[in-house]
């Protein structure tokens, strides 16, 4: 038997590298064209291991679930039922007990997260494919292919495992990994040696699918070893942080456990000084602690925080956990994708530019007859197909203008003159096609203008060619710029007519060469209507705007621009420029304060931004939509996944789901957070205000050494908690938004969610008046019932009556001051005014539903005996009936104060929004042709292409290298 050593998957980190020479590669992997015999393949199966996305660890639910009870408001929940237990209230003490297990499973739930993303990943490989083993096709399943096997890439197929072409070549559908929505061709033929992986043009990668074409490849890596690999081991290193919400949580537990342990240890001394008995002194110290233990805390916070998920919902965004509607309330930067997202995705050709100028084809009787032969080459040069849905939304669009033009390319007609396709290949941006016409072969190419002019060598003049001058290549060079600035997506449209007889090239360089340039074609992809104001909102929220896309820098830029973002200046920063910056020019880029354009970017450098931005303090949104993503949307605080056009892999990684793929909808979740924080605050200074009338009893009693008799009894604190309190704290829950909530910065990430401000309103202010009220109104009702300092008022006494009534008013006091606090505490600054003082309709239900509990307990006989209360006479209820007013008035009077107070620092005057400025391209020279230097491209190949000397060459050069060294320099 083999060693258990040998059954492990094997280390790949000498693997071949894949793009070495294929007698190299055939050698390392001990295979040939022939296939792997049937028996190494069995072999090689245990020894690499099968081909699968593998999960980390093994079985932990059991301990993830058992860390759900060790959370310190789980613990001092637990506390709180066994006192309850021991008070004699063991219906509390079961409700708390449920409300333990049932926060434990919905957290237990959500940590399941990460396992899911996994699986989904696992989705995109296929279930069987077709390989060559023994010199014989067969088909095996996709768990079996190993390193070494020959696999047979058909069309309409998911590829199965990392391969390296042999013969033939395939169009491959690469979005999944990279984002990129236009198919790429891959061929044996085209072999790269340098680069990305994913960029050359002879490898395929597992979970892509072949869209057209068919070929043979070896398999170079499996399973965990793949790309798709890369990135199912990148979602699961990269675990999910416990949000602001839960750690201020643990902390706010914390502080209630050292309260109510405090109050209630302190009482032990005191009462036994005061001449209580022990056991007296030990049921009054567990009802103090009962009395200071909110035991609606958690559920509380839990609804309000499940309302705002169902609001979200409504609104288009699904939130799969709970805490994240608070973590999008703290949010201070969002790093957007642009198409889709920012835009309307859905492309639509807008304008034509020839040599005679641009046209807009909205009117097309009135089209140059070259606009409409521009409009015919394009949409021969393309292979989508409407009719049946499939094609890429550029050529849809193509096909549509010829249309529009009355130059119909019907998909039918178009393939049967087709006589050869070079597809289009990501790494040149073009592509071309060889067709039939007029007795002769013409070819027909589109792509990145640069790229067109590259190979141009004529100019189709009013239907004249003649030789393509510099001149002509500044003219074309800036009217690219022109409508790129616009926002446009810009294509280059040429063709070549070979002479009559010739056969078709059988090369792409032999194709694409000595082209005759017709024109551009401008396509719109509009900004999305409502994103405009709904950056100008994210900006007066002090929320800054990242766009970070695989598109085009100048067309990102020029989307930026057009929906507000860059209001305190914007800058492009290529991927090639992001790859090369340091952690610190990084750190120095995002902290200079604009909103930053990163075009071209990698599934790393989406991790690395998100890094970054945490690393200084950010709360960082990131949206994604493909596999790619995963990683990033993972490390995010917030990561937001494409409903509609995204992968399932990305949905499964993010922790809020876009069903509209809408930027506003972001926003508008970022104020549904900040609500709900708000409201959560709101209710904790609910709860803890009653917590000061509740305890002043006791510590009166106590410091008066028994001469005044207990105002306030353990199972009347009960009655508080349990029938008056939880109502209209989850009401609060529901309140809707204060004026002005987004026109405040966002909280700072590590602030804790009771404040010392919030303390000293609940337990200084409202709670101290609360107190002073219900003790006013317990002294009056015995002093008007005769009593005096030192009376008794035991069973059997004449004065026990009276007791009993000061008793209830001092309880009913309680509960009508916690009216005047639940409307107080509706709003943190406003008049309640501003907000509509009936408008929490369920805070009015909670109100009547408490005052029906008082009434209950103050006039039913049956309830007098078990909490000490009696029925109150007119005159006694009218004590009580002002102190909801004086409660509520009182703190309606200080928040005026703090509203004069704060008119009187306010803050000068917003500066005028600043345009998206080119600053680092404002240099003389056009912006394409800076831009292509900062992707790389050297002087003689922009003096080529462009028409350009070549000491304007040399100059643009050394100015993209002063950008991209500006992005790591401080602002002076």
């Amino acid at each position: 038997m083999a060693p258990t050593t040998a059954l492990r998957p094997a280390d790949l980190s000498d693997a071949p590298d894949p793009r070495e020479p294929m007698a190299l590669l055939f050698r390392d992997l001990r295979t040939s064209p022939a296939g792997l015999p049937e028996r190494e393949a069995v072999r090689r199966q245990a020894v690499y291991g099968p081909n699968t996305l593998a999960r980390r660890g093994g079985r932990r639910w059991p301990r993830e679930l058992a860390q759900q009870f060790t959370h310190p408001l789980a613990l001092l929940l637990a506390v709180a039922a066994v006192l309850a237990a021991v008070s004699g209230a063991p219906a509390l003490a079961v409700a708390i007990v449920a409300v333990i297990l049932l926060n434990a499973a919905l957290a237990f739930a959500q940590e399941q997260q990460a396992e899911r993303a996994v699986e989904a990943l696992a989705a995109f490989l296929p279930e069987r494919a077709t390989v060559v083993r023994d010199g014989v096709q067969r088909d095996v399943a996709v768990q079996a292919l190993v390193p070494g096997d020959v696999l047979v890439v058909e069309e309409g197929e998911r590829i199965s495992a990392d391969a390296r072409l042999l013969t033939g070549g395939v169009e491959v559908d690469l979005s999944a990994l990279t984002g990129e929505s236009v198919p790429v061709f891959r061929s044996a033929d085209l072999v790269d040696v340098e680069g990305s992986l994913l960029d050359a043009r002879d490898l395929l990668f597992s979970g892509t699918a072949c869209t057209g074409g068919d070929a043979r490849a070896v398999v170079t890596a499996t399973g965990m070893h793949t790309e798709l690999g890369r990135i199912a081991a990148l979602s699961q290193r990269t675990r999910r942080e416990e949000s602001p919400l839960e750690h201020q949580v643990k902390r706010a537990a914390r502080l209630i456990a050292v309260v109510a342990v405090g109050v209630g240890l302190a009482f032990l001394p005191i009462g036994l000084a005061a001449g209580l008995s022990l056991a007296a002194a030990v049921s009054f110290a567990i009802g103090l602690l009962v009395a200071n233990v909110p035991e609606g805390l958690l559920p509380t916070i839990t609804l309000a925080l499940a309302s705002g998920v169902r609001d979200l919902a409504r609104r288009g965004a699904v939130v799969k956990r709970l805490s994240a509607v608070e973590t999008l309330g703290s949010t201070t930067v969002v790093c957007t994708d642009k198409t889709g997202t920012l835009t309307e995705n859905r492309m639509l050709v807008t304008t034509v530019w020839t040599p005679g100028g641009e046209t807009a084809v909205d009117a097309p009787p009135n089209v140059p007859p070259q606009v409409r032969l521009v409009a015919e080459v394009a949409a021969a040069c393309t292979t989508a197909h409407p009719d049946a849905g499939h094609g890429d939304p550029t050529e849809l669009a193509l096909l549509a203008l010829a249309d529009r033009l009355g130059v119909p390319c019907p998909p039918e007609r178009r393939d049967l003159d087709r006589r050869a396709v070079f597809r289009f290949d990501p790494r040149i941006k073009l592509m071309t096609t060889a067709d039939t016409g007029d007795g002769a072969v013409v070819l027909h190419t589109k792509g990145a203008p640069e790229e067109v002019l590259t190979r141009a060598t004529r100019l189709l003049d009013h239907g004249v060619e003649r030789a393509l001058t510099p001149d002509d290549r500044t003219e074309v060079v800036h009217a690219v710029g022109v409508l790129a600035a616009r926002g446009l997506r810009v294509l280059a449209v040429a063709r070549r007519r070979l002479p009559s007889g010739e056969p078709p090239p059988a090369g792409r360089e032999e194709a694409e060469r000595d082209l005759c340039l017709t024109g551009l074609v401008g396509m719109a992809d509009p900004a999305r209507p409502e994103v405009a104001d709904a950056i100008a909102l994210a900006h007066r929220a002090g929320i800054t705007v990242h766009v970070v896309t695989g598109d085009n820098g100048l067309t990102a830029a020029a989307i930026a621009e057009q929906v507000g973002i860059g209001h305190r200046g914007s800058r492009i920063v290529t991927g090639t420029e992001l790859a090369a910056m340091s952690e610190p020019e990084l750190d120095t880029l995002l902290a200079r304060g604009e909103e930053v354009i990163f075009a071209r970017t990698s599934p790393e450098a989406k991790l690395r931004i998100a890094d970054a931005l945490r690393a200084e303090g950010h709360t960082v949104a990131m949206t994604g939509d493909g596999v790619n993503d995963a990683p990033a949307l993972r490390r995010a605080d917030i990561g937001v996944a494409m409903g509609r056009s995204g992968t399932d892999v990305a949905r499964e990684s993010a922790t809020m789901v876009l069903t509209d793929d809408n930027f506003a909808t972001i926003v508008a979740a970022v104020e549904a957070g900040r609500r709900t924080y708000d409201n959560i605050r709101k209710f904790i200074v609910y709860i803890f205000t009653h917590a000061v009338p509740e305890v002043v009893p006791f510590l009166v009693f106590a410091l008066a050494g028994g001469a005044v008799p207990l105002p306030l009894t353990v199972m009347q604190i009960l009655a508080v908690d349990l029938g008056t309190d939880t109502l209209p704290a989850l009401a609060l829950g529901r309140e809707r938004a204060e004026p002005g909530l987004m026109d405040r910065p966002p909280r700072p990430r590590g602030e804790r969610v009771i404040q010392p401000a919030m303390l000293a309103r609940a337990w200084g202010f409202l709670g101290l008046i609360s107190a002073c009220l219900v003790m006013s109104g317990f002294l009056l009702t015995l002093t008007l019932g005769g009593w005096h300092p030192g009376a008794p008022t035991g069973p059997g006494t004449a004065l026990h009556l009276t007791y009993e009534q000061a008793t209830t008013v001092t309880w009913l006091g309680i509960v009508a001051c916690q009216i005047g606090t639940a409307f107080a505490a509706r709003t943190d600054r406003a008049s309640l005014r501003s907000i509509g003082v009936l408008s929490n309709r369920r805070l009015l239900g909670g109100i009547g539903f408490s005052l029906a509990f008082a009434a209950a307990i103050v006039y039913l006989p049956p309830l007098h005996h078990v909490f000490g209360t009696a029925a109150l006479t007119p005159a006694q209820l009218a004590v009580v009936v002002p102190f909801p007013f004086v409660v509520w008035g009182a703190d309606e009077l200080r928040r005026a104060l703090v509203r004069h107070r704060a008119a009187g620092h306010a803050a000068p005057a917003a500066v005028a929004p600043a345009s998206v400025r080119p600053a680092p391209e404002a240099s003389g020279h056009h912006p394409l042709a800076v831009l292509l230097a900062r992707h790389g491209w050297s002087a003689h190949r922009l003096t080529h292409a462009l028409g350009i000397s070549e000491r304007a060459a040399d100059e643009i050069v050394a100015h993209a290298r002063r950008v991209a060294a500006e992005h790591g320099r401080r602002t002076p």
